[in-house]
């Protein structure tokens, strides 16, 4: 590993660190969405508690956090497996950021930024797998689970060489959502429907 690829990889992790879910929450004057609602500072408990605009907005901010380190480390012709690492480390950034106490988010839409510099054609077909997946279930997080599991997949059918990476992040992805499965399993997960809809109604963020 190169000095340069290392100093790539500690600026994904302190760029992944911005939370953004955080931020975009204090500038609505929004409460803590570590402390609100799920808990999770990501784009679908800030659209419980502040509606769509802060939602798009932090889920933007969100994706770029990984892509971009991604991004830049590909025009370098970085080799998969590092490009992998970079992609991880943002997502660490994001799951244990180093600015805001380490309670970061599940690193979902870090990770799609982080895939997306592979090619167009997989980041459809993973953000296509979302929405079917929340359409058929109502479960943000079922869906999260399994556009990760299905990512590898993916991947190595656009292309296969970066398989093992993308696996890695998948790995990352369903161990981060250890409590939704939980919740899940005990029939206590809220549909993303019951979180919008909690919003319209006064006193619920």
């Amino acid at each position: 590993m190169t000095p340069l690829v290392l100093l790539i990889i500690i600026a994904a992790y302190l760029l992944g660190s911005i939370s953004s879910a955080v931020l975009i929450s204090r500038f609505y004057r929004l409460p803590d969405p570590r402390d609100t609602g799920s808990g999770n500072p990501g784009a679908t408990n800030v659209l419980r508690l502040g509606g769509k605009k802060a939602a798009a907005m932090v889920l933007i901010c969100d994706i770029l956090k990984g892509m971009l380190p991604v991004w830049f480390s590909y025009y370098l012709n970085i080799n998969p497996f590092l490009l992998g690492i970079i992609g991880i480390a943002a997502c660490l950034g994001h799951i244990y950021p180093i600015f805001f106490h380490f309670r970061g988010g599940k690193g979902v839409a870090t990770a799609l930024g982080a895939l997306a510099p592979i090619g167009w054609d997989l980041s459809g077909m993973l953000i296509g797998t979302w929405l079917l997946a929340v359409l058929i279930t109502g479960y943000s997080s079922l869906a999260s689970l399994i556009t990760a599991l299905a990512a590898p997949m993916l991947t190595w059918m656009v292309k296969p060489e970066y398989t093992m990476p993308v696996s890695m992040l998948s790995c990352l992805i369903v161990l981060r959502h250890h409590d939704n499965v939980r919740r899940l399993l005990e029939g206590k997960e809220t549909k993303i429907w019951q979180k919008i809809s909690r919003k319209t109604k006064p006193g619920s963020s």
